[in-house]
């Protein structure tokens, strides 16, 4: 089974929305899923109340044609709300198609990450490399007001992401406000493909690698990454930092080619079965010195990563404390095309101990002042004189 994590309130990915978003980041923005196999057994809930409210609304209400569709759709999203979890969701047809496609890294948008607040405009966490929103120069701590005429003020991630998203070559027109001062930005909104994985070799032949999200591609590009840059390899240096995390089954294996042996994780259910992942591949990195660069947007199975190399102390963690997401969602798709996001399992780390609400501590801290003084791989010629956490990283490895 394929299990994503969901990253809420962390990165929210604008494409559209998830999850945390869709276009959005889900998992916050992207959620740990494992698909549908089975009902559990449970038990009953009374919908006699619920019956008669339908009925009673089909009746009496006053505008006489009802959208049934809406209706039930709003059934479903009630149910969900009351269990009170920013990770699990309903999605109605629409959104599902959208959240599907920003599994695989794809859609139609500006290339934005965003983090939700009740009482607050959508913040920028992030753009996508390469993308539109990046290329109008939106930056991590921008608050979006507006799209066109309609304020964003308290609206939910899928609301702002069906604003937000459009038809490629479609122009949107945001309102942002940033440090105090407030102003409009039209975009033309593209294909955004998301990277997963993007490496170059810096510094006295070190290896660094980035790893965007974790998507069905995640393994096989990070293999890529590493026959081709390890050879002649001093040392690497994993970058984390905003990656709202992904399916998990691709933190599996990321793990396994820097650890031998030994546990990666494990899910808790809710009967207390605990099921232990265990490495496994080729290993391709299990000696190379190694740090891992972590944040306040590292989660889920970014968490999963990181804090497992951790326990196997085969990594140092330098940055901040991260997101601290340690639940696991599963997609439970509807005969109308709906989807149901539902949080069914917790992971811990292969010593036992959740990161849930409280993130991983890192083994060296360093703060950042802007997202933007992160060093772009896919801009090396930048440098990376800014990057104080990456700089760190270095002095990490140089020190042994």
């Amino acid at each position: 089974m394929k299990r994503r994590d969901a990253f809420w309130g962390v990165a929210v990915l604008v494409v559209a929305v998830i999850a945390f978003g869709l276009g959005v980041y889900t998992d916050q923005a992207f959620p740990d899923v494992m698909p549908y196999v089975a009902h559990h057994s449970a038990g009953r809930v009374d919908t006699t109340e619920l019956q008669q409210a339908i009925r009673v609304i089909q009746a009496d209400y006053v505008d006489g044609n009802l959208d049934t569709t809406k209706l039930s759709h709003g059934t479903v999203q009630g149910l969900i709300a009351s269990l009170n979890d920013p990770f699990s969701a309903y999605y109605d047809p629409a959104a599902y198609k959208r959240l599907q496609d920003v599994y695989t890294g794809h859609y139609s948008g500006i290339g934005i990450y965003l983090s939700f607040n009740t009482n607050a405009y959508p913040m920028i966490t992030g753009t996508v490399p390469g993308s539109p929103a990046a290329a109008a120069g939106l930056q991590s701590g921008d608050q979006i007001v507006k799209v066109g005429d309609k304020d964003l003020k308290g609206l939910t991630s899928d609301q702002a992401s069906a604003l937000i998203q459009g038809p490629n070559g479609s122009k949107v027109t945001l309102t942002i406000q940033r440090a105090g001062q407030t102003f409009s930005v039209t975009i033309t909104r593209a294909e955004i493909q998301v990277p997963s994985v993007r490496s170059t070799v810096i510094a006295d032949h070190i290896l660094y690698v980035r790893l965007y999200q974790f998507t069905t591609t995640t393994t096989d590009e990070l293999h890529a990454a590493l026959t081709s840059g390890l050879p002649g390899a001093k040392g690497m240096v994993l970058d984390l930092r905003e990656d709202p995390g992904g399916f998990i089954d691709q933190a599996d294996h990321v793990i396994s080619e820097f650890v031998a042996s030994g546990e990666t994780f494990e899910l808790h259910d809710r009967f207390g079965t605990v099921d232990k992942h265990t490495v496994s591949g080729e290993h391709l990195a299990a000696s190379v010195p190694l740090v891992v660069l972590v944040d306040a947007n590292s989660a889920s199975a970014a968490e999963i990563v990181a804090g497992s190399l951790q326990v196997h102390q085969r990594a140092k963690l330098v940055g901040t404390v991260t997101f601290g997401k340690g639940s696991v969602q599963q997609d439970f798709p509807l005969n109308d095309g709906a989807d149901i996001h539902l949080t069914v399992k917790r992971w811990y780390l292969p010593n036992g101990v959740t990161i849930d609400h409280k993130g991983l501590t890192p083994d060296v801290t360093v703060p950042l002042a802007s997202t933007n003084d992160q060093f772009d791989v896919q801009q090396p010629a930048n440098g990376y004189a800014k990057d104080a956490q990456l700089n760190s990283a270095l002095s990490v490895l140089t020190a042994g």
